[in-house]
């Protein structure tokens, strides 16, 4: 083998190296998102059942001109 093809099998290994490193993390950053997610969805499920326990009528006399 020549150096030229020996460089150049060295550049595409570090290349590939590279694009599994981006992937992983962001494999990682998408997990943790989708964690998120699903914690803002249950606190949501928790607000809209503490209004749920709420008088009739309340909130329905709203100023919202200002």
């Amino acid at each position: 083998m020549d150096i030229s093809s020996i460089a150049s099998a060295f550049a595409s290994s570090q290349a590939s190296q590279t694009q599994t490193t981006m992937a992983a993390k962001m494999l990682k950053m998408n997990a943790a998102s989708e964690s998120a997610i699903a914690q803002v969805l249950e606190s949501a499920q928790k607000n809209l059942q503490s209004l749920a326990n709420t008088g009739t009528g309340v909130g329905q006399n709203v100023n919202i001109t200002a």
